[in-house]
């Protein structure tokens, strides 16, 4: 079979990066979302919600796919209703597609919070040893995280398909409206910065202000994925993903203020909640919008301040360890100034931000 991929989330940051590097390798891309849209060319968009069984049914009716990744979750009020519709999900794509036994591999992108909690949970499943390697165990708590892998690893047995798990850090690369956008609230809130004198106060924790840290830049995740997929080495296994440079924040954040030409604020030794800073600021962006003559994205499309809180407010380091892609083959590696610095030359670009 020629191959082709059904993209689950493709309107993600993760799902549009994944998408376009599958595109660019001259795969056959189906772009499932709830409204899908032209983001990436050469995609063919699927529009179906992945809880309305029957509808997903009619949408996959007439696709048969050679790889299946998953780019999407849904969040709910509480973990026990997330572990459900997530991992539902998974089961739902799978039971649509008219020939799921054509499938030869399928990958789940989830993350770091395999190892330091769910949402509910964060931090507190006792004592978190850094790095953080693929054979730690499952915390003794509720993730939805582990409820996805157990359904995507029933599947595999019942199709026959090999998979793999990716858990990359906190994502920084361009999606608009995404709610895990690190990157562009960044943008947002240095632009915000620079407009109206405020000072550029690093809005995280002590620990993460002074202790080492990495990300993971969407482009790297999506090699990463294709990788994974497409390699012997990939097949049945779970892989942390990261850019492969550590760094302190305390080092980061100068660069990050001196490319948009502001300098960065003192620390405040303590948290100072991004969300709330922002909070009141849609009619002030609807302003630096109009004066620079900026695409009118929406102010909350752009800014996901209360996730970037939850990924700077954590109070210990967070390093991941690389070993077990590299020993497999996988040698990509992105340096983490040029993450943002692409990222923000892009929005500048395309007159995201001025």
């Amino acid at each position: 079979m020629a191959l082709k991929a059904l993209v689950v989330g493709s309107t993600g940051i993760v799902g549009q990066n994944l998408s376009n590097r599958l595109v660019a390798e001259g795969w056959t891309v189906y772009g499932l979302a709830r409204h899908p849209f032209d983001i990436v060319s050469g995609v063919l968009p699927v529009a179906a919600d992945v809880f309305d069984r029957e509808a997903l049914q009619q949408a996959l009716a007439d696709i048969s796919v050679s790889h299946v990744f998953f780019c999407a979750w849904s969040r709910r009020p509480t973990e026990k209703e997330n572990c459900i519709v997530n991992s539902e999900m998974i089961t739902h794509i799978f039971q649509a597609l008219p020939h799921p036994e054509k499938i030869k591999h399928s990958a789940l992108i989830t993350g770091m919070k395999h190892y330091l909690g769910s949402f509910e949970n964060y931090a507190k499943g006792g004592a978190i040893e850094t790095p953080f390697r693929e054979s730690m165990p499952r915390l003794d708590l509720e993730n939805f995280y582990y409820n996805q892998e157990d359904a995507l690893f029933k599947a595999s047995k019942q199709y026959g398909f090999s998979w793999s798990v990716h858990r990359p850090h906190s994502i920084i690369g361009y999606a608009l409206g995404n709610v895990m956008n690190m990157g562009t609230t960044l943008a947002v809130y240095a632009t915000i910065c620079r407009e109206t004198g405020r000072p550029f106060i690093f809005p995280g924790s002590p620990e993460q202000w002074h202790a080492l840290s990495d990300l993971t830049d969407a482009r790297l995740l999506a090699d990463h994925v294709l990788w994974a997929s497409t390699r012997a080495e990939g097949q049945n296994e779970a892989f942390n993903v990261v850019n492969g440079d550590i760094f302190r924040w305390e080092w980061l954040w100068p660069k990050l203020a001196e490319w948009f030409g502001i300098e960065a604020a003192p620390y405040p030794e303590k948290i100072t909640s991004l969300a709330d800073t922002l909070s009141g600021d849609a009619d002030l962006w609807q302003n630096i919008v109009k004066r620079y003559q900026l695409k009118n994205i929406g102010f909350e499309k752009l800014n996901s301040a209360w996730h970037t809180d939850a990924d700077l407010d954590r109070p210990l380091e967070t390093v991941t360890d690389m070993s077990k892609s590299r020993l497999g083959g996988f040698t990509g590696y992105q340096y983490t100034p040029h993450s943002f610095f692409d990222l923000f030359e892009r929005l500048r670009a395309e007159h995201i931000i001025p």
